[in-house]
């Protein structure tokens, strides 16, 4: 005689209420003009992107399959090398300056001083500035013959200031200057994150006889070092796609000093109508970021402490 067989009975999947179905369409409804919106503007073009990379594409024809045409092209592309050069470093010099300045800034705009909230709005000022804009009033602060910085460099110090924007070797320099004004966005960041340390720990250090760089050192950045992370993370992200310096002031210049990665991507793209080749930039740059973003995470691990990694 067979043994019978005995089955494992089926889990029973529990039917949901009334209630609750009326919350899950709630949440999608609620949802899906951002859903719809990442769906149109966000992966939707990322996935085109990708596939007219691999296109020969001028716009007004329909795209042409070349393969890996385009990738191969950019391999002997003295101008994507130069461009990668210019941005690589930018980014070098850039991200540790932005990072470490903005967080002085924080820590000094945490202390109880008079005007408190009118230095925090100065230092923010800049963020919400049209790009333009700052671009155009650095042009005349650093303009070679009447510019405020040379200027004061020969009225104070009897110093003939350099060409900046239009010097080779000091046109990736006054960028930089130029990109950190707008340090104020991290600045903001830090502040709420000094804000949120427990102040029970530096009374207690202070307790224990611990003066202040003691605190600042022990206390202070350990503490911070999550906060440090994703400023450098998002500004390591922002550098690679500098862009609007270069468009405005220099279109590049000279010889190619200010010539950044995502102004190649542009004049190709919109100048040339090459969108084809230009999407493989683009593509490149995504797997770049990505890259470095993935670096910075794994580096992450033996610095950032009281986050689970």
């Amino acid at each position: 005689m067979k043994r019978s067989q005995v089955s494992a009975p089926r889990p029973v999947r529990a039917r949901m209420s009334r209630q609750e179905k009326r919350k899950v369409l709630a949440f999608f409804l609620f949802i899906s003009p951002w859903l719809i919106g990442y769906l149109l503007f966000t992966l939707g073009p990322i996935i085109a992107n990708f596939v007219f990379s691999f296109c020969k594409y001028d716009v007004v024809s329909s795209p042409v399959f070349i393969g890996l045409d385009n990738y191969r092209e950019m391999l002997g592309d003295k101008l994507f090398w130069q461009s990668l050069k210019v941005t690589g470093i930018y980014t070098l010099f850039f991200v540790p300056l932005s990072v470490a300045g903005s967080f002085l800034i924080a820590v000094l705009l945490n202390q109880k001083i008079p005007l408190l909230g009118l230095w925090r709005t100065i230092f923010y000022l800049p963020v919400v500035t049209s790009g333009v804009a700052v671009s155009l009033l650095w042009m005349w602060i650093f303009q070679p013959t009447y510019g405020l910085v040379n200027v004061l460099l020969h009225q104070l110090f009897s110093v003939q200031g350099p060409g900046w924007f239009f010097d080779e070797q000091w046109a990736i320099p006054a960028t930089i200057i130029m990109g950190l004004w707008g340090a104020g966005s991290q600045m903001l960041v830090y502040l709420a994150g000094l804000q949120g340390i427990p102040t029970m720990y530096y009374e207690a250090a202070e307790i224990d006889g611990a003066g202040a760089f003691t605190r600042f050192f022990h206390i202070t950045i350990p503490m911070m070092t999550p906060v440090i992370f994703y400023n450098l993370v998002v500004c390591m992200i922002n550098s690679f796609q500098v862009f609007t310096p270069s468009f405005v002031i220099t279109q590049g210049g000279p010889n190619y000093a200010t010539y950044f990665y995502v102004l190649h991507l542009y004049n190709n793209g919109f100048k040339n109508y090459r969108f084809g080749y230009a999407s493989a930039l683009a593509s490149v740059l995504f797997v770049l970021i990505l890259l470095m973003t993935f670096l910075i995470f794994k580096w992450a691990r033996g610095w950032v402490q009281g986050e689970d990694r």
